[in-house]
């Protein structure tokens, strides 16, 4: 066994701590910002709020085009509605509020939903180039942020849940001297991610052989995982982006943490 990796039971923490430190109240729990949908779909932006709250995320506040003014669900209580364009994803016109939104909150989750279009992806990069707060990016965000897969890699404070075929595409993106196939074994891609995350500041959550694994700095932690369908639904980089807004110093340990259902 490396030392660099840890396996985690699905019942047993690795890092108690990190469950014994979350905050009673929710006031203390941390701003939570989740970004995605467009006309014809908000599901993830939906499931991720549900699971924040449920988690015990803090303040919980959904990051919307105004197309879906009439139709978002009672639950999503906190939502603020920003300029759309003619196909339903955000305008150019939406980057001082996104970037507002990422301002006030301590993670800001790009869960997706946002459609195929120039200027959303102009509006997301612009994002991940300029704020500084922590940016957990997840489904089809990721393959409209794939311009700038160089400098989503290179930013700090990133934490990326992606499919393994996303994870595959990545490493091709940034021209990364190791191929990744399906057939691989576990240990062959736990080493990859050793080093790729020891090359880039980047956190990478992925699901490969029945197995959901993060890595951060050259460390990795495995575990047994049944609900791959969590990581395209958003659940996963829901329940890591609230664990990160009271542990935002130790990606590591929080995402692992968060991996116990």
């Amino acid at each position: 066994m490396h030392s660099y990796w840890l396996k985690q039971s699905s019942t047993k923490p690795l890092f108690p701590d990190i469950e014994w430190s979350r905050p009673e109240q929710r006031t203390l729990a941390g701003k939570l910002a989740i970004i995605g949908g467009n006309k014809l779909g908000f599901a993830a932006v939906n499931d991720t709020y549900n699971t924040s709250i449920q988690v015990g995320a803090g303040q919980i506040r959904a990051i919307l085009p105004d197309t879906l003014k009439k139709t978002i669900p009672n639950n999503i209580s906190d939502a603020v509605f920003i300029p759309s364009n003619s196909i339903g994803g955000f305008s150019k016109d939406a980057l001082p509020e996104l970037m507002a939104a990422c301002e006030w909150a301590n993670v800001c989750l790009v869960v997706g939903d946002t459609g195929r279009n120039s200027e959303t992806a102009m509006a997301l990069e612009k994002l991940v180039r300029t704020r500084q707060s922590h940016l957990v990016i997840t489904r089809d965000a990721l393959d409209l942020l794939k311009p700038v897969s160089q400098t989503v890699v290179e930013r700090e404070k990133t934490t990326l849940v992606l499919s393994f075929a996303q994870l595959q595409k990545l490493f091709q993106t940034v021209y990364y001297p190791r191929i990744l196939s399906f057939s691989m074994q576990l240990l062959q891609l736990v080493e990859a991610l050793h080093k790729f995350t020891i090359t880039y500041p980047v956190t990478i959550v992925t699901f490969h052989q029945g197995q959901l694994i993060v890595a951060h700095e050259g460390r990795v932690v495995s575990q047994d995982f049944t609900e791959p369908m969590h990581i395209w639904r958003g659940i996963t980089a829901a329940r890591a982006a609230s664990y990160l807004l009271w542990n935002p110093t130790k990606p590591l340990e929080a995402i692992a943490t968060s991996f116990m259902i």
